[in-house]
């Protein structure tokens, strides 16, 4: 876990930042509160604050009110540290948004325990939060958390100037397979079909299900042809997989279609056009055929 000490002695931030190390902890450091401002706005920011109350700049108090006002997806444990240990300037702390209190001369266990607090607390919340963003089925992104991870990815890419794209995919007559062998199957093949998705996508992009047996895939940084490419080798790993039945009497195969569509920085497109888009060409997938890929380009 990384942690973030904002502490202008040179002294204490020291001795914090030996004791962080020493239990095998990831340690950034901060002089005052502006600093660590600064880096807790910067991705993959730490997700536990030890933080000196009076610092120039900015102190404590403030640094945590700016952070609890952020817009974050993960919680950030605040730790604040500091010589006040009168009830009133607790009641302070905690109505700034603190969660914890560490006097000086803090003990060195005592500080041990209460950051293990902070992590079990963290780790419990990224575990509520992953069941809340998971379809429970594939264990794939369910589709709330697919958009708002492809709303980072669309701004990424507008910063960045890079191409983004989108791939749609529906099996091919699903319906039949529940009929024909019942949910338990059904249910088998969506497991096998996103995992085959997952194992054939690059290791960057990211996928969802989009809605019973339609999937979605974001590839960040892809251009047409390259979402066209991965596209058709997803599409020929789903047509060579054999599922089992349960029974072991037999096996049953699948096929799916896909529709491609991209941006790029000229295009102006947002989230739902480019949905639309490769809505649109699975469409023609399935006119034309299915057991096909199909772009928006053709």
């Amino acid at each position: 876990m990384k942690i973030l000490i904002a502490e202008d002695d040179p002294i204490s931030r020291r001795i914090l930042e030996a004791n962080l190390l020493e239990w095998g902890y990831e340690v950034m450091v901060a002089s005052d509160g502006g600093e660590a401002w600064e880096i807790i706005q910067q991705p993959e920011s730490p997700s536990l604050i030890i933080s000196d109350w009076m610092m120039p700049r900015m102190d404590g108090l403030a640094l945590c009110r700016k952070i609890r006002n952020m817009e974050k997806s993960e919680y950030i444990y605040f730790i604040i540290l500091t010589a006040k240990g009168e009830k009133k300037d607790i009641i302070e702390g905690l109505e700034a948004g603190a969660d914890d209190f560490l006097t000086k001369p803090f003990n060195r266990e005592e500080l041990k325990y209460r950051i293990r607090i902070g992590e079990r607390i963290i780790n419990l919340e990224r575990r509520i939060l992953e069941l809340a963003n998971t379809d429970s089925l594939t264990c794939l992104l369910n589709r709330r958390a697919f958009m708002e991870r492809m709303e980072q990815e669309m701004s990424r890419a507008q910063r960045e100037k890079k191409p983004i794209s989108l791939i749609l995919v529906d099996i091919d007559h699903f319906k039949n397979v529940n009929d024909t062998y019942g949910h338990q199957v059904g249910d088998l093949a969506l497991q096998r079909f996103s995992g085959e998705l997952t194992a054939s996508a690059r290791p960057y992009d990211f996928l969802g299900r989009y809605g019973g047996e339609e999937f979605v895939v974001c590839l960040p940084g892809a251009d047409g042809l390259r979402a066209a490419s991965v596209a058709e080798r997803m599409r020929r790993q789903i047509e060579n997989m054999e599922i089992m039945l349960p029974d072991n009497s037999g096996s049953i195969r699948i096929t799916a279609s896909f529709g491609t569509a991209s941006i790029s920085v000229e295009s102006g497109r947002n989230v739902d056009l480019l949905i639309k888009s490769a809505d649109d060409a699975l469409y023609r997938a399935k006119e034309k055929g299915r057991n096909r890929v199909w772009g928006d380009d053709k």
